[in-house]
């Protein structure tokens, strides 16, 4: 399963929580975070012999945990060579000629397949659980998807549960045709009104504090019902209200403070990662109005052709600005941003 939505909406909350409910019923869990420009194999390494050392906790015979830490070591020199920095300290001989071949789909394949094999064995399941998921490269990626699926036709007790950018799924599909059919793709959305005013009353109704009706509504209109914000809104107007009760004035006097931790913090940190060039295309894409917006008319209110933007709009994709909810389509990955745009640069001003 690999969880979609934008910015904010709490999918690594939802991958705590699978991590949480998983070791309760006794599986094996391991989460990482993947990172720009950082091979998949010196991320998922460390992580593979937490959990290969785990399952060889568990009672049972057999020797296959240890044949997976023999992979493993494989694995790790094979991928020593080709991009260095990587030594996970396993003291045992590798097992020559499995997953060291230097093919990645190859490699990470046989290491998966030693891995649920070693679960099985254990009569255990080994849950792998991959944040931003969207920064593995497209060749690491497809070898991701070519071992999950060798796994899954071998009925394998090795499951991957990812979190993503809305990206995700074309990337899916991009790296390994049959993506689509191996996993599923959830999106996680804003919440409703209903969903937001309970994510703010239950909470505070145990500590005796309400919040008036209009309050909620406000928090809502203000928020588009995301989740991150929700919670920002909630708890500044808790901050500036005097009485036990909420109220939109409460939400009003504490928007000024939400905006400005905002711009500070969740929008800033992304902004400034940008090109001058970038950040104006993203401008352009504010002057428009509500996305998501034609590449061509981006390119038109920036003064450029179309075929020009290519470029653009890949960086913006690869650093999870923009995703394309359709063909030749630009939209915001983070919610909100078109507000922080215009609070930033205030005059839109093409090339």
């Amino acid at each position: 399963m690999l969880l979609t939505g934008l910015r904010g909406v709490g999918k690594t909350v939802l991958l705590n929580e699978i991590d949480r409910r998983a070791a309760e019923t006794g599986a094996r869990t391991v989460a990482l975070e993947a990172q720009e420009k950082r091979h998949i194999g010196q991320l998922l390494a460390p992580s593979l012999r937490k959990l290969l050392f785990d399952l060889d906790r568990l009672a049972g015979a057999g020797d296959r945990v240890r044949r997976g830490l023999a992979v493993l070591r494989s694995f790790v020199s094979g991928i020593k060579v080709r991009v260095g920095d990587i030594d996970i300290g396993l003291d045992i001989e590798p097992e020559r000629g499995t997953a060291d071949s230097g093919d990645l789909d190859s490699d990470l394949t046989n290491l998966f397949v030693a891995i649920g094999e070693a679960a099985r064995e254990r009569r255990s399941l080994a849950v792998l659980l991959v944040d931003e998921i969207q920064y593995v490269n497209r060749n690491q990626l497809g070898a991701l998807i070519v071992a999950m699926h060798r796994v899954q036709q071998l009925q394998l007790p090795l499951v991957l549960v990812g979190a993503g950018l809305p990206v995700l799924p074309a990337l899916a599909g991009d790296a390994r045709t049959y993506a689509e059919r191996l996993f599923a793709f959830p999106d996680v959305g804003p919440l409703s009104r209903k969903d937001a005013a309970l994510a703010l009353t239950q909470p505070t109704r145990r500590l005796g504090v309400a919040f008036d009706v209009d309050a909620l509504e406000s928090i809502h209109e203000n928020t588009q019902g995301y989740p991150y914000f929700v919670q920002e809104w909630g708890y500044q107007a808790w901050n500036t209200a005097a009485a036990s009760r909420i109220t939109r004035q409460d939400v009003l006097l504490a928007s000024e403070d939400v905006v400005r931790r905002l711009d500070d913090n969740f929008f800033r940190v992304r902004f400034d990662r940008l090109t001058p060039t970038e950040k104006l295309c993203l401008r352009a894409m504010v002057e428009l109005g509500p996305g998501p917006h034609r590449t061509g008319d981006v390119a038109d209110g920036l003064g450029r052709k179309t075929t020009a933007m290519s470029t653009i709009r890949a960086n913006l994709i690869a650093k999870g600005m923009i995703f394309s909810p359709a063909h030749g389509e630009m939209a915001f990955t983070v919610p909100l941003f078109d507000g922080f745009m215009k609070r930033v640069m205030p005059q839109f001003l093409a090339e």
